[in-house]
């Protein structure tokens, strides 16, 4: 389950790129204690959602013949 939306994450991004560390969304406000703070929530949620959106990996068994036996 994930517990974030685009919407705060493109409300922490804006605030990244302004400069701020408060952040506001659906009626929430948050304050950072630093920029490296609201970066590091970002990347955390960026790895979560493309975490839940990214195809398992598949896994499998190679065989092989050598003809002769």
């Amino acid at each position: 389950m994930i517990d974030w939306t685009e919407t705060e994450l493109s409300a922490l991004r804006r605030a990244y790129a302004s400069g701020t560390t408060r952040v506001s969304y659906d009626g929430k406000s948050v304050d950072y204690g630093s920029a490296e703070d609201l970066l590091a929530r970002i990347r955390t949620i960026e790895r979560a959602i493309a975490g839940f959106s990214r195809p398992l990996p598949v896994a499998g068994l190679a065989g092989f013949s050598r003809g002769d036996r």
